[in-house]
């Protein structure tokens, strides 16, 4: 995927406003949390299923840069003092930290906004169609807003200080954590053009990585460090949130990441395409370490 990653992160920035002397603040409040790293997996699930699906990579681009500035977004808001008021992210000094606070909200909202600019772009219609388009627009809309991760946000926020059930903390991450993933993939498949049968495989997929990707983390918070992770560990106990760790433990934690992987991987044989890109990452958000 690594020549798939030197273009995306190429067309990524060339989407950020130009600087005039009187917004820069909030543009580089933009570019600092936009280029700060990361695994960049949602945009790598838009460009992957794009092409296991027969489309092509160019055309994704646009829809994987949208997808990945509406994550970014989300970081910014979640590392604030009202949230989670976290010090570091990807091992940097968080956006409130290096820009203030008003500046870290518009730029997150500056993202957010700019994620639907670049999906409906000129250059995306060119490339997509506009029904295309439209189709990801709404997709994006419907899982990045109140019934998708903000939805599940404010689950997360309002689950402090009490214990919770593991449906509730599954409905909670599927819409937290999932809702992206989800859509990261099935925006591959609009690009593509897939049949309703790849669609169903790709949503399928999604929500097992999804759901095994966020125990995962539960897990690296309890047995991980900050300088492996590059952010601060420990910080759902000392908030006194339920995670999967605390109510199934460590080795149930462990047994239910590796029954998810292979339901995801089992998705993928519906696909007559080479799925070696799409199983490889499954099993590494499986096994990461950070």
């Amino acid at each position: 995927m690594s020549d798939s990653l030197k273009l995306f992160e190429q067309e990524l920035i060339s989407y950020l406003p130009k600087e005039d002397g009187y917004i820069n603040t909030v543009i580089e409040s933009m570019r600092y949390s936009l280029t700060a790293g990361g695994k960049r997996i949602r945009p790598m699930l838009v460009i992957e299923f794009a092409k296991l699906c027969g489309g092509n990579e160019e055309a994704a681009m646009p829809f994987a840069c949208g997808i990945e500035m509406i994550h970014t977004y989300s970081l910014i808001h979640d590392d604030l003092p009202c949230m989670d008021n976290d010090d570091l992210r990807r091992g940097k000094p968080t956006n409130h930290k290096v820009f203030g606070e008003a500046a870290a909200v518009l730029g997150g909202d500056a993202l957010l906004t700019l994620a639907f600019g670049t999906v409906l772009s000129e250059r995306s219609v060119t490339l997509n169609g506009y029904e295309k388009c439209a189709r990801a627009a709404r997709l994006l809309a419907d899982n990045a807003g109140a019934e998708g991760m903000i939805g599940g946000q404010i689950i997360d926020t309002e689950s402090e200080n009490r214990e919770v059930t593991p449906e509730r903390l599954r409905i909670m991450d599927s819409k937290k954590t999932g809702a992206l993933i989800k859509a990261s993939c099935l925006l591959g498949c609009i690009c593509a053009g897939a049949s309703a049968e790849e669609f169903k495989a790709a949503e399928d997929y999604a929500e097992n990585i999804g759901l095994a990707f966020q125990i995962v983390d539960d897990i690296l918070d309890v047995t991980s460090d900050e300088a492996t992770l590059g952010k601060p560990i420990g910080s759902d106990k000392e908030n006194n949130k339920s995670t999967y760790v605390s109510l199934l433990g460590l080795e149930k934690c462990r047994e239910l990441c590796d029954e998810l992987t292979n339901k995801a991987l089992s998705s993928l044989d519906i696909f007559t395409a080479d799925t070696s890109p799409l199983r490889s990452l499954a099993l590494t958000l499986r096994d990461r370490t950070s």
